[in-house]
Order: C-alpha cells, then structure tokens, then sequence
C-alpha cells in the first residue's frame, strides 16, 4: 500500500537506527507503538509489502502522521516500546487488560505485625507479598500460617505504654487459642518476632526453615517429656509438609523461576504463567489476547512477559519459555528453552496448562458456533415455512456468455456452513443457445436423477438463481423425477432480492437485514462465483487448445497435455529446447520450436 507524499517524507527521513516508531491517525491519537533495528526499514515495509493481513491493511490505511525515538540497542527499544504501550494503550497493539485488582498479603510494618489480606497497596503499611491469581491460593496461604503462628488481628496501637497503661485487654481470638495476647503483654515480642521471620520465609516459598524450627520445637518437647506439646509441633509439621507435597512439583533446589508457555490460533493467543520457588509453584495465571496484526507467538509472548512480571512483581533472574524470545531488557536475567531435566519438566507443565486453555476456549468457540446455526436453521424454517430444519441445501446458477461454453453450477451448505466437496459443476448438453430456463431443468433434473439412482440423501431446501421463470421448470424437473412434494423449493430474483415460492405469484416478503435472506444471499453468490469460474476456465481452455492444435504435426493429446500442465502458450514459448524434449520428445519439440520461431505466432493465451 502506497504512502501519499507527507507520510513519505516522513519516512525519508528515519534514520537507519534502532528504536521505537508511533503511528498517529487522523485524530492524532496514536494507534501503534512498534520497535525495530532499522526503523526506515520496518517503517517503510509497511507500505511497501504486498502480503499484509486485513488488520494491517487497515492499520496502514489509518496512518497519518509517524513519529520515532532513536535509541541505543534492541533491548532499550523493546523496553521503551513496553511503556509507551502501557501508558497509551495504542489500539492495534497487544496489551495486557483482563481489569483485576490481585490480592495482597500485608506484613504491617507496626509493633506486633498483622497479616491482613488487601487489595489496595499504600506506601509505609509494611511488606506486601503477592499479588495472587486468585483469591484461592492466598486463603491457602493464610489459613496455613494461621494455623501454624499465634498471630493477633486486632488493631490495636500496642505502644509498650499503652500495654502498661492497661488500656486493653484480650478478645475471643486469645481464648480460642489463636492469639497469645500481646495486648496484656503476654507475649513477649521477641518471640513475636521469631514467628513473624518465619512467616517470611513462607511468604517467599521457602519452607525449609519453618520447618526446621518445628521439628527442633517437637524433639525438644519429647526429651523434655512433654508429649502434648511435642504433638502439636508435630501436627504443625506434618500441615507444612502436606502444604509442600501438593504444590512441589520438582527438585525442591529449583527456586526463583519464571516459566511462561504460548499457543496460539489464527485470531487469540493462550498464555500460562508459573512463578516457582524452592520447587513450589506460588503462583499460577492464564490469559488469553487477541491478535492485532497477526504477530508472531515469540513477538507476543516476548510482550506478556515484560508485562506480566511487572504486573505481579516478579524479580525472577530466571525465565523458561516454549518459544525463543529476543532479547529483553532484563539485566542480569537468562532466558532459557530447557529440553531436559527438571526444568523441561515445568515447562512441560506450563505447556500442559495453556494447551488445555486453548482447547477449552475453541471448544465454547465451537458451542457457541453451533448454537448460532441452528438458530439460522430455525429462523430459516420459520420464514420459509418449511417442514423440517435446512440442514442440507443446495443452490444452481447457470453461466453463459452470449450462448458459448454454457455451463452450471450447485453449491451445497451443510449446517449453514459451505461443503465444498458437495460442490458440482455442469456442461449444458440439452439446451442450444443462451435458454436460462430450459438449462435449469437440466441441471436440477440431472442432479437429483443421479442422488436417486445412488441412493444419497436429498436437500431440506433447494434454491435457484432466479425468478418465477427459473423456479416454474425447477418445479418441473422436481414433478418429472417423483420428487415434487418432498423437496421444498424457492428462487431468488436479481433485481430485487424477492424470494418466489411456487403456486405464488407474489414474492415472499422476508425482512433485509434477516438471517434467512443472508444466507440465501450468500449461497446464491458463492454459486455465481463458482460457476463464473468454471465458465472461465473452459472458455480460456478452448481459446488455447484452438491456438496450440492450429500447429501441424501436433495433435489434441499433446495439445491438451501440454496446456494443462503449463497453462497457457506463452508459458509452453518460454520453455527451452531440453524441456520440450523431456515433456514431449525430440520430434514434436522441433516442430513447436519452428512453430513459436514464426514472426507472426501468438505469444499470449
């Protein structure tokens, strides 16, 4: 698609630099934000390659105005075209919008810290952990180190004077055994403390330490013969390791790993996350995107990544992938396709997970697609007042140019959708002359003939190009094979798109913007196109058979051989003597080569 003159200086003057390039529309609003070693090379591709998509096209049609920033390497255009993207949301780039807040686990930076579930994150509260895909997994969390660590959940000032002013005193939670009052200072801090450090290795999925601490607690209980005591610490360990067994999938050594897994179809993109530490997964999310311009799965994985860890913070030095991403503006992080080991096995897993995503989302695609096509059929039956639903229809078209090489087609639909192998083509042998009428009860006569002596099942419906005159020997082809009753019948008339029904000589009146009418629309087209084609081909075919078989010394066969396999004389002219040879020998090769050497012989089909 060619640029108009300002867009063209525009892109006369990009540099041969790497960088990012913003695309304004008529508005001056910026509708794409891209990256690229060369931005005069990238920029002008647009308008100068042949093979773009519709999305594309569109996006080319709507550029106005072009600016570009120039930058040092890849890596700081990709990082610079991630923000602005983030900051504008162009309308023709992939963004990462599915509208949540994630939850938070607070650690209050007070006396006696609280861990509080939140959503909101505030500056100088304390350390917040998260965010979590879901609400699920944070309560899992949660209830866990509850159960594990006397923790208060009042909010209390405790101030060491006001704790020795009295000013408090204990609730239900101490009673129930879930807290020790710190409150009335029953809990010295120091201890506190050590259970709060603890709760920070949970937090950052090392377990390892909390569970040392408990088996320490559990044998020194024993040996100091305190039996119940022992028990609960035990009770508190085997909860930890029951936490660890359902989320440990590998090598428990594996820790701090971003694994990120793409598949992707024409119009959407699944994608998984999995955040592991110390063996564990911590966090789970899968999403899918919708394609803008047909980029790519390494071009769109390459963006959820950057915008996924700073979505949910990560701080990963490690990241496994299913395709090779370029390189990111991530200092001092790897990135990695592992295709064996413990690490090939998350990967695996993360591929597992956003197969079935992909899986799941065609198939309430495809429910989805068959709810709306028997809700054509059933329309289509209403409107048509048919008997049973139009499962299977067929559609003639006949095509002629003054008279010559007069030809027909059917189309079938199945299910509202095209059956393309069900399609068929007919030479007119009955009719001389250009006789819409007569060369449509051919067509139907020898159609349906042929479906009753082989025993194939007939349409629901049957439509033909045409108006009352086309339908009136459609009828008759229909009452002359014994099929009038059975098979329900209309025509389309041109010039209005007026349905006709037979024994009515008013049409059928069916609202324009209706599901039946487009339908028939569509089929009737598709038939055109189909028979236009074949009409074509036969008409080319007979112009350049006449042309080769005019050559003495050559005959049909050789003719028709030749024709079909190259398609047209010029291309047969261009071919050299060895290839002639090889296709049809050395004697007819040196009667075509003296043939094309005539000053007058035709070079075009």
């Amino acid at each position: 698609m060619a640029a108009n003159a300002q867009l063209q200086e525009q892109i006369r003057q990009l540099p041969h630099r790497p960088g990012i390039y913003k695309y304004f529309d008529e508005e001056d609003s910026i509708i794409y934000v891209g990256k690229a070693i060369d931005l005069r090379k990238r920029v002008s591709s647009y308008f100068t390659k042949q093979d773009h998509n519709k999305k594309t096209i569109q996006l080319v049609k709507n550029i106005r105005r072009i600016e570009f920033t120039i930058v040092d390497s890849e890596s700081d255009a990709f990082l610079l075209e991630n923000n602005l993207i983030k900051q504008h949301q162009p309308k023709y780039n992939i963004l990462l919008k599915d509208g949540k807040t994630y939850p938070y686990l607070l650690l209050t930076s007070e006396r006696f810290p609280r861990l509080i579930p939140t959503r909101n994150k505030r500056p100088g509260d304390g350390r917040y952990y998260g965010p979590y895909a879901n609400l699920t997994s944070m309560n899992v969390l949660l209830e866990l180190i509850r159960a594990l660590y006397p923790l208060r959940t009042c909010t209390y000032n405790l101030a060491p004077q006001n704790i020795e002013a009295g000013k408090f005193k204990v609730c239900l939670e101490y009673h129930l055994g879930n807290c020790k009052g710190p409150c009335e200072g029953l809990q010295d801090e120091e201890t506190y403390n050590l259970y709060i450090q603890q709760i920070r290795n949970i937090l950052n999925g090392n377990l390892t330490i909390p569970k040392q601490y408990f088996r320490e607690k559990m044998t020194q209980a024993a040996q100091e013969q305190q039996y119940e005591l022992a028990h609960q610490f035990k009770q508190k360990l085997d909860r930890l390791d029951d936490f660890q067994a359902k989320s440990t999938i590998v090598n428990a050594s594996l820790s701090n790993i971003d694994v990120f897994s793409i598949a992707s179809n024409e119009k959407l993109a699944f994608i998984n996350y999995l955040k592991v530490m110390n063996g564990s997964i911590i966090l789970t999310q899968s999403l899918e995107v919708q394609k803008k311009l047909d980029e790519p799965d390494d071009e769109i994985l390459a963006s959820m990544v950057m915008q996924m860890r700073a979505e949910f913070e990560s701080q990963s030095k490690e990241i496994l992938a299913n395709v090779a991403l370029p390189e990111l503006p991530l200092p001092g992080v790897t990135i990695a396709q592992p295709q064996i080991g413990d690490k090939r096995k998350l990967l695996e897993l993360s591929i597992k997970n956003v197969m079935y995503l992909r899986k799941e989302k065609e198939s309430m695609n495809d429910r989805s697609k068959d709810v709306n096509e028997v809700r054509i059929m059933e329309t289509m039956k209403k409107d048509l007042r048919l008997k049973d639903l139009p499962k299977h229809i067929e559609c003639f078209d006949n095509s002629n140019f003054q008279g010559d090489n007069p030809v027909a087609a059917m189309v079938c639909f199945r299910n509202t959708k095209p059956s393309k192998k069900d399609y068929r083509h007919f030479h007119i042998k009955t009719v001389v002359g250009p006789n819409d009428f007569d060369s449509m009860y051919e067509i139907v006569t020898r159609r349906y003939r042929r479906l009753l002596d082989e025993g194939a099942s007939l349409p629901q419906l049957v439509i033909v190009d045409g108006g009352k005159g086309q339908l009136g020997m459609g009828v008759k082809a229909l009452k002359d094979l014994g099929l009038w009753g059975q098979i329900p019948i209309i025509g389309i008339a041109k010039r209005l798109e007026e349905i006709y029904v037979p024994n009515d000589p008013l049409p059928l009146y069916i609202d324009k913007k209706s599901e039946t009418l487009r339908l028939i629309q569509r089929m009737r087209d598709e038939a055109h196109r189909f028979g236009i084609t074949f009409h074509r081909s036969r008409r080319d075919a007979a112009t350049l058979k006449t042309e080769l078989t005019d050559v003495k010394g050559l005959g049909p066969v050789t003719a028709d051989k030749l024709l079909t396999k190259f398609k047209s004389v010029k291309k047969i002219k261009e071919l050299t003597e060895a290839e002639l040879v090889a296709e049809v020998g050395k004697a007819k090769a040196r009667v075509l080569l003296d043939y094309f050497a005539q000053p007058d012989t035709p070079s075009e089909s």
